[in-house]
């Protein structure tokens, strides 16, 4: 199975000529084109850095067929035409294998109401949390780690990846960092920092074994 990291929280899984598609929002810039090129779409939460809602109906419009996954606020913004899901379901998206995990949004201040969000384990390997350091109760390989956002802390990131035990952590929702502030998460969370884990920066569109 391959991963592609594409820009911010958006990851497509190709497996076989099968390409399932997780979390293509506004942030993404070629969402609207990964979107049309999925066989099955993936959403954690309902914020617009984790879905273009205007992409995805659209192409909903063009495929009604087109599976897509989310907590309920997915389906409610679309219409209906998503499956919701919540920890503990375990769904197979265009034929991959995935278990739902999590189920709350990290909190960003107590004045922001926090929603729903979860997380999704890949072919029981690759774990994409969405907007939480909720840890799943099961084995994991590779993290994708948030690294930055208006609820991230490097202190709890490390907690995360420390408590989660990977073998590999590649960093998402990185968007607000710049290369200095990407470099210095590295520092800070990689094998010679707080993790003793390397933290693997993948440039966007290159796809990496997993």
């Amino acid at each position: 199975m391959e991963l592609t990291k594409h820009a911010h929280a958006c990851v497509t899984f190709t497996d076989g000529g099968r390409t399932l598609l997780v979390d293509p929002g506004t942030f993404t810039p070629n969402a609207a084109d990964l979107i049309a090129a999925a066989d099955a779409v993936l959403i954690t939460h309902e914020h617009f850095d984790h879905l273009d809602e205007a992409a995805l109906a659209a192409e909903l419009d063009k495929r009604p067929d087109l599976p897509v996954f989310g907590p309920a606020a997915i389906a409610a913004k679309l219409g209906g035409r998503a499956a919701a899901v919540t920890a503990g379901d375990r769904i197979t998206p265009a034929g991959f294998e995935v278990s739902v995990h999590g189920g709350r949004h990290a909190l960003i201040h107590a004045d922001i109401p926090v929603i729903d969000n979860v997380g999704y384990l890949v072919e029981g390997r690759v774990f994409h949390p969405g907007d939480s350091y909720e840890v799943p109760e099961v084995a994991v390989e590779t993290l994708l780690l948030p690294t930055s956002g208006p609820w991230t802390k490097f202190g709890e990131a490390a907690d995360f990846v420390r408590a989660v035990r990977p073998s590999r952590v590649i960093q998402v929702h990185e968007l607000m960092l710049s290369e200095l502030g990407q470099n210095s998460a590295r520092m800070l969370l990689g094998e010679n920092g707080l993790t003793g884990l390397p933290l693997e920066i993948q440039p966007w569109g290159e796809p990496t074994k997993v």
